[in-house]
């Protein structure tokens, strides 16, 4: 008997969907410049528990109803770690047999979940939830192999990688096995929308007339929900997947209107899943209005902070710990590297600023438009720089006096005064002036002191938001030609094709600005070897395209060399 072609398209369909929605949701996590977040980022707002913690109501409205009406498609086609576990399951190709549910163990792990996320256990939430694992596998794995050449693997930190591992060893193996074995036992996602997916609607259906009992259909199925022996489809573990469909040469099974049930279940399960979902959804909304929390993490060379920097948007270290996943889209995105997983047992994986390789640019909301749960609240540049996240500190026994500091913080927040007041002969020392300090970690990251840098940020538990701009600092002794760069030494404009050494020289003029004319020649031509300075540029605007923070670099270039050229002929 000739299968109809509509069962051919139910799966063709849901097969295509699933590609399209793995595709966009890997390429936030992985695309190393940040154009395709403009594309894909609705695909991380429409995951279904950070859409609970973000408390988008429409948003899980929508895909409860998309369940109630088709069932688990979400888990079919917008569940990256779904359909990664499709393609482990592909690779192997078993043949699946009918295994009964275990609701014991489905309920239990849904109740080890919600007690987390109700008490803030944030670690066990953060291992449970779909979405968070396959965003560390993603980011953790298999984004470093497109940046082996920046030691992305060594700043992730071992128990990060160690756990990234372990989530995608033990999903690979469940998969491998036995196909949705994850979804159906272990994942809170799919528990909670299997109670409402045995009310759907739509649903895989036996024709009994048609059957032959030739079990291919449970052989296919690797949700291991058919029973073809009693010809019956437990609908809350189908994803809607169309497999049974497809290997049926009787044309037997059809997706369509339920059979009615003499049973009461799908009504019970509905009430209990509405109950639970409210439950979450309560706890998402209450989580918000808590403010306050200490969490230690580790810095660089190394450095021991007392109080955790957490990004500008998150309002507070206890904010960011209570609505994060630790899916680490922020941290994949972010283009200075500033942002790192946290190693601590009360935030692990959860975003933490280090400024070992960059700092938190003025100019760049990047973590903030992509946050899917509302750890890390929508922010602009303008309200960016009334937000203070962080306080820089001076070690003046370890500093050497060099001044970087000064040059580089870009809300002229520090100034050199002598350690001494009554001997204007001593060292000069950072002074840091708390009302224009932001937390940006500039000073941090270009401070050249050993062991550890002189002048590090702590965080604060509760970010301060001015009411206004306040006046700008005085910088009247920079040169007028020159100005800071927004440059966050990403190296994505490299190489050049002239051999100009870009990110090089926008460090050096930063770090500069304030330096003699003779000392600044000295030292460009001493940083810059003399065929990879700024003159070198032709203006071929190649590497425009690649610049994350839109600098007109051949601008900035011919503006360089012309103040360098003005230099050698004075």
């Amino acid at each position: 008997m000739n299968k109809s072609s509509s069962h051919f398209r139910l799966s063709t369909l849901r097969r295509t969907l699933a590609v399209l929605c793995f595709i966009g949701i890997s390429l936030l996590f992985l695309d190393i410049t940040g154009v395709t977040h403009a594309w894909f980022g609705w695909l991380a707002r429409i995951q279904f528990l950070p859409a609970v913690l973000a408390t988008e109501l429409h948003i899980v409205a929508l895909l409860v109803l998309a369940t109630i009406i088709l069932g688990r498609i979400y888990c079919s086609v917008l569940c990256p770690l779904g359909v990664l576990q499709d393609v482990i399951a592909r690779l192997h190709r078993k043949r699946y047999s009918f295994s009964p549910e275990r609701r014991w163990l489905r309920y239990g792990f849904l109740a080890i979940f919600l007690i987390a996320l109700c008490f803030g256990v944030n670690i066990v939430v953060a291992l449970l939830a779909p979405y968070s694992a396959f965003g560390r596998i993603a980011s953790t794995l298999v984004r470093p192999l497109f940046e082996l050449c920046n030691n992305t693997y060594w700043q992730r930190g071992a128990a990060i990688i160690a756990t990234s591992a372990g989530t995608l060893l033990l999903i690979g193996i469940l998969a491998w096995r036995n196909g949705r074995t994850y979804c159906n036992t272990i994942c809170p996602v799919g528990t909670i929308l299997s109670l409402f997916a045995r009310h759907s609607v739509m649903r895989i259906n036996f024709d009994a007339d048609s059957c032959r009992k030739c079990g291919a259909c449970t052989r296919h199925c690797k949700a291991s929900c058919i029973d073809f022996s009693t010809l019956s489809v437990d609908a809350s573990r189908c994803i809607v997947c169309g497999n049974c469909i497809d290997a049926c040469k009787f044309d037997a099974l059809k997706y369509g209107v339920a059979i009615p049930s003499t049973t009461n279940v799908g009504r019970r399960s509905f009430l209990i899943g509405a109950t639970l979902l409210a439950s979450a959804t309560t706890v998402g909304a209450a989580r918000k209005k808590i403010d306050a929390g200490v969490s230690a993490i580790t810095g660089k060379r190394p450095l021991k902070r007392n109080t955790p920097v957490t990004p500008p948007g998150s309002l507070s270290a206890n904010h960011l710990s209570r609505h994060c996943t630790a899916c680490q889209l922020c941290v994949s995105a972010c283009p200075s590297r500033v942002l790192r997983p946290s190693s601590g047992i009360a935030t692990l994986m959860q975003p933490q600023m280090d400024y070992s390789s960059g700092f938190c640019h003025p100019d760049c909301t990047k973590c903030s438009e992509l946050c899917p749960t509302g750890a890390i609240k929508p922010i602009t540049t303008e309200e960016k720089a009334l937000i203070h996240f962080g306080l820089a500190v001076c070690d003046s026994d370890n500093c050497e006096s060099c001044g970087l500091c000064a040059g580089k913080c870009p809300v002229g927040a520090i100034s050199m005064v002598c350690i001494d007041p009554a001997n204007p002969k001593s060292r000069r020392v950072p002074s840091v002036d708390a009302a224009r300090c932001t937390g940006c970690g500039a000073c941090e990251n270009v401070c050249p002191a050993t062991p550890h840098a002189a002048i590090h940020v702590e965080g604060l538990e509760i970010h301060r938001t001015d009411a206004a701009p306040l006046p700008k600092a005085n910088k009247d002794d920079s040169p007028a030609e020159l100005h800071n760069i927004d440059c966050v030494e990403c190296y994505s404009c490299m190489p050049c094709p002239q051999g100009v050494e870009i990110p090089a020289i926008f460090v050096f003029v930063n770090n500069n600005l304030k330096s003699d004319k003779a000392v600044f020649l000295k030292g460009m031509d001493d940083a810059i070897s003399s065929d990879a300075q700024a003159d070198r540029c032709v203006e071929c605007g190649m590497c425009v395209p690649n610049c994350p923070m839109e600098i007109d670099i051949p601008k900035e270039l011919t503006a360089i060399a012309s103040y360098t050229r003005k230099l050698r002929n004075s």
